[in-house]
């Protein structure tokens, strides 16, 4: 595949789980001969994106430690483990942000700095 090898996903909370439109990219992107290949004598697929890693960023209008806590960060883990995880990429790594919609100019402005800096960094 013709990427350097770390996937970074930014999405909101959308009613419990990833927005359906970014569930429709995956379905389409993440199919079979692109992430991983049927082995027509093996019990798994082979994972093509293996080696590669992720950062997964999601953005909601709770508390984050309440979408931790509360409710396990389901949606989360599903994306990872059925999505992610599924093509070979690991690690996967995650930033929760929480009350995005009360968030003032200066801790936008810190969370943004602090992005671009784990991009800067490769993680």
């Amino acid at each position: 595949m013709g990427w350097a090898g770390h996937l970074v996903i930014v999405c909101p909370l959308w009613l419990g789980s990833i927005p359906a439109l970014l569930k429709a990219f995956f379905e389409q992107v993440f199919r079979s001969g692109v992430a991983f290949q049927y082995q027509p004598d093996a019990t798994r697929a082979k994972k093509l994106f293996a080696g590669k890693s992720a950062r997964v960023v999601v953005t909601m209008g709770m508390p984050a430690w309440v979408y931790r806590w509360w409710y396990h960060v389901h949606s989360l883990k599903s994306l990872q483990r059925n999505i992610i995880q599924c093509c070979g990429i690991k690690p996967t790594r995650a930033t929760l942000i929480g009350n995005i919609e009360s968030m003032n100019e200066q801790r936008r402005a810190s969370w943004l700095d602090e992005m671009r800096g784990l991009g800067e960094r490769g993680q």
